[in-house]
């Protein structure tokens, strides 16, 4: 019988989990996206407190081009989970335009929906151009202002802004519960940002390339201004996870998404290959410079492990919330991480 992991500080309540509905070397679209059926529906079981996809362009490794448009099919699958992006890269849109989305996925899914806010194109420099069309300067720095003017249009109106325009553009008829809007990054702007409007912060440490989670954090809490929809800070950091028998095993399971890493470094990411498949890869290519530099993920191994590594992680950080992002190349050894992990974290 198994050692159980104790579970985290009694006031750490929510773990959430970050799908990047990956599109393995043996499937199609259609076949991911019913594999991301299964892991909703498993973590909504499981007790996880929130669901979130991330916005990806012209690559054939992931299927989550339009968050809303997934969450509004996977949602179907849940009953009581909150439903919501991490995130919807914001200079790609008209900030009305997602207003609207979310507000519909709202009124599908009453009192569950997030909307987590980006400011990378999440693509290629090309696809960013084909998404964004201006790509000035002056349209980056717009991300602030179209951030407070999203929020205005679901029900969040600050002073920065001419009120009178959200009376007379609606993201929605009616809008009884408002979607949280977080923003999420993984530097000191966003978390910078997020403190001066008042909003949640959710600090993208499953990059895992080489930043800083308890400085963001830290810079957030200290920049943090009370607003209307927050009076103090709330704060999420993500990580990468993956659970087996042993290390050993567990390696082997995560040597995929190395090789993704690998794949994303290079610039020609393509989809999740198997375990076997890996292996042969990472056996033409571990000599190389961007290999060494390449990682899998943050908390691997039996469970007992992973869940000190999650506890770890709380306690450096403080965050209010861990997201983890699940990795393997097949959904069932995805769902069994998120299994053992509930067990071992005694989520309810």
């Amino acid at each position: 019988m198994k050692p159980r992991a104790r579970p985290l500080i009694r006031d750490m309540t929510k773990i959430s989990v970050l799908d990047l509905i990956p599109v393995a070397s043996d499937q199609r679209v259609p076949e991911a996206l019913a594999s991301a059926r299964e892991f909703i529906a498993a973590a909504d079981r499981l007790g996880y407190h929130r669901y979130w996809v991330a916005e990806h362009h012209n690559t054939e490794a992931i299927a989550s081009t339009s968050p809303a448009v997934v969450l509004a099919n996977l949602g179907t699958a849940t009953e009581r989970i909150r439903l919501g992006s991490g995130g919807v890269m914001l200079p790609n849109h008209s900030p009305l335009i997602v207003a609207e989305q979310f507000a519909l996925l709202e009124g599908m899914f009453p009192g569950r929906v997030d909307v987590g806010l980006g400011r990378a194109p999440g693509t290629d420099p090309i696809t960013a151009r084909a998404l964004r069309r201006d790509m000035s300067r002056e349209a980056v720095d717009r991300y602030p202002s179209d951030v407070i003017e999203l929020a205005g249009y679901l029900g969040d109106v600050r002073e920065q802004v001419d009120a009178g325009i959200f009376e007379k553009l609606k993201a929605a008829a009616d809008l009884e519960h408002r979607p949280e809007i977080w923003l999420l990054g993984s530097s000191l702007y966003s978390a910078e940002l997020a403190g001066l409007l008042g909003l949640p912060f959710s600090y993208a440490n499953h990059f895992a390339m080489g930043q800083n989670a308890v400085g963001a954090l830290q810079h957030y809490r200290e920049h943090f201004t009370p607003s209307p929809v927050l009076d103090k800070p709330r704060a999420m950091v993500s990580a990468t996870v993956l659970v087996a028998d042993s290390l050993e095993e567990a390696r082997a399971l995560d040597l995929p998404t190395r090789v993704n890493r690998y794949e994303l470094m290079a610039g020609k990411l393509g989809r999740l290959k198997s375990p076997e498949e890996a292996r042969e890869f990472a056996e033409r290519v571990e000599a190389t410079e961007i290999w060494h530099r390449s990682s899998g993920s943050q908390h691997v191994g039996p469970i007992q492990l992973v869940a000190n590594g999650i506890r770890a992680l709380r306690d450096q950080t403080g965050a209010d919330e861990i997201m983890l992002q699940a990795n393997g190349h097949d959904v069932a050894t995805r769902i069994r991480s998120i299994t053992e992990i509930a067990e071992a974290l005694e989520l309810s």
